[in-house]
């Protein structure tokens, strides 16, 4: 574990020089809250759109945010492979899941920041329209995010092992549509009828599941056990696959 937080602070300060991580991880979700906050404003209150709702809103910005962290995943394992850098620490000792934790300890620092970010800006916009949100259920909130975030950082590592520079970012914005379009972030699923197959697929993918969760936790409810469990199981695959992927490529350039 040593060789992984070492090689995780490196992946950190490299993070840290490169403006795209505050643009994404910091402007995004607050121009997104404003902008959303905006729309509902001028929503005629029969259309009851509760789901924009800074209660339900604030954790539907937040996993869509984290969508963008896979980004930074792709861009920075890509950039390290397109650079030779990776094969020259193939003569360390490091395994291939060093490697991958390597890159995701220091973006889940990233998604903790661009989550508190995201629920303070809700909080002071909840206040201001008369909503307000408990400190406690939000951070219980951001908590449940956490297996989110893997999952995302974790296909973002897998992109990036898989695809050149160029190709590994815009297969990256596919599966960020995804998350946005199936998510629940901007409609409710439930409009679908029942065994509809958009419906079913935001049941089986990660992304509504993650919100739903993240709902919950901020509204003082019971966490939904399935869907965090759907969350998991999606993060705990994602990351055995990217360590797979990571060393099969790492062999592969060494040929």
């Amino acid at each position: 574990m040593k060789r992984a937080f070492a090689f995780a602070g490196r992946c950190l300060r490299e993070l840290l020089r490169d403006p795209l991580s505050y643009l994404f991880c910091f402007a995004f979700p607050l121009v997104m809250l404003g902008m959303m906050t905006a729309i509902d404003s001028v929503i005629p209150p029969e259309a009851a759109m509760t789901i924009f709702k800074i209660r339900n809103l604030t954790p539907g910005i937040a996993v869509f945010a984290l969508s963008f962290v896979m980004l930074l995943a792709t861009l920075s394992v890509s950039k390290d492979r397109s650079s030779a850098f990776l094969l020259r620490l193939c003569s360390s000792p490091m395994r291939p899941a060093e490697f991958v934790a390597g890159y995701i300890l220091p973006l889940l620092l990233v998604s903790a920041g661009e989550a508190v970010v995201t629920y303070l800006a809700g909080g002071v916009i909840g206040a201001v329209m008369g909503e307000h949100l408990l400190i406690g259920n939000a951070l219980l909130s951001i908590l449940s995010l956490i297996p989110c975030a893997v999952l995302f950082i974790a296909r973002g590592v897998l992109f990036g092992a898989l695809l050149g520079e160029k190709a590994a970012p815009p297969c990256c914005s596919i599966l960020i549509s995804l998350c946005g379009v199936l998510g629940g972030i901007w409609f409710d699923s439930s409009v679908f009828p029942e065994g509809n197959f958009f419906g079913v697929l935001c049941r089986i993918l990660p992304f509504e599941n993650a919100v739903e969760v993240a709902r919950a936790a901020l509204a003082g409810q019971a966490i939904p056990g399935g869907a965090l469990l759907n969350c998991t199981l999606w993060a705990l695959g994602a990351f055995c696959l990217s360590s797979l992927v990571f060393r099969l490529r790492l062999r592969a350039d060494l040929c």
